[in-house]
């Protein structure tokens, strides 16, 4: 009965290629649909339906997704070119500018940088004063030594006339030191009668005996060594350190003194005041040879020069060529 209907009754589509026992609204949009197969054969019991007009759209799509995705990848390319030729161009210009700012070399330039390239010369050392001394034999000084910073001194100062007066005959020395003495032996030579002058000086708010020096700390060095010579006379410290010029001057009116040990500045502001006086002077005894540690002498230091002068113009000038008082170059 079968051989009869030609075409197997099972494998029978509807008019839209789709299986007649499942109508076509079931079907979803490319969707393959698998069912029991209730007619067919034994062994064969599902059977496979498909929509062939959602089997074109779905190919329509594979076929837009393949021609998208090569344009995209050359887009990719493209901005990436854009941002390459970017970046080259952005470096050129910066290179452009800093090419601009920087200005050529001048020949000026030029030739400081081959003199820095060449090796430098050692420049000498300028000697100073104090290794000029050093290296130069020491000298005593003279009378004519004394006689020369006095004129050069008061050569703008004075007339030349007035600078006649001012010069000193060689009897108003005494014998220099000749850097073979101390203190008491130089005293004991320029002095040989101390020991009665001393006696018979009996005055208040003087001295016999001025010994004139360029510090405090030398004064007291050298009343230290006057101890060999001095003996019961009596030594008295005329400087300004730790000392008011009130209280020297109360000091020499008080008893009989000596000798005076100081500095130019601290005794030519006695002579003054009146608190010394130059009447029983004898002998100015000048510490000329002695050096600080800059090799430097008491007339060498500009602020103590200028008091020795002073202290010369405030009568022991006058004294010495009226012969009353002798100056000694220690």
């Amino acid at each position: 009965m079968g051989d009869d209907l030609g075409d197997e009754w099972w494998q029978h589509e509807g008019k839209a290629g789709q299986h007649s026992c499942i109508p076509p609204s079931f079907y979803t949009k490319g969707q393959r649909l698998h069912h029991r197969n209730t007619t067919g054969p034994p062994g064969n019991n599902w059977c496979t339906c498909t929509d062939p007009s959602e089997a074109e759209e779905e190919e329509e799509e594979e076929e837009t997704e393949a021609e998208k995705q090569p344009t995209e990848k050359s887009k990719a390319e493209k901005r990436k070119r854009v941002a390459e030729r970017n970046i080259k161009a952005k470096k050129k210009k910066d290179n452009e500018q800093k090419a601009c700012v920087v200005p050529p070399k001048k020949k000026e330039e030029e030739a400081e940088d081959e003199k820095s390239a060449k090796p430098k010369k050692k420049r000498k050392k300028k000697k100073t004063i104090t290794d000029v001394l050093a290296a130069a034999e020491l000298k005593p000084g003279g009378p004519a030594d004394l006689q020369d910073l006095v004129s050069q001194f008061f050569s703008d100062k004075r007339c030349v006339i007035e600078q006649e007066e001012l010069r000193l005959q060689n009897s108003c020395f005494l014998s220099s030191n000749d850097l073979t003495h101390s203190l008491s032996s130089y005293l004991k030579l320029v002095c040989p009668k101390w020991a009665k002058i001393q006696k018979q000086h009996s005055g208040k708010s003087s001295v016999i005996l001025l010994l004139v020096c360029s510090s405090a700390l030398r004064a007291i060095e050298l009343i230290k060594q006057l101890t060999a010579f001095k003996g019961e006379a009596k030594a008295v410290k005329l400087f300004a350190k730790h000392i008011k010029i009130e209280e020297q001057m109360k000091l020499l009116q008080k008893g009989v003194t000596h000798i005076g040990v100081g500095t130019p500045g601290r005794i030519s502001a006695l002579i003054e005041k009146e608190g010394l006086s130059l009447g029983a002077l004898k002998y100015v005894v000048l510490d000329w040879n002695w050096r600080d540690q800059k090799l430097r002498r008491m007339v060498d230091i500009p602020e103590i020069k200028l008091d020795f002068m002073k202290l010369l113009e405030s009568g022991i000038l006058a004294a010495c060529k009226e012969d009353k008082i002798k100056i000694g170059l220690f």
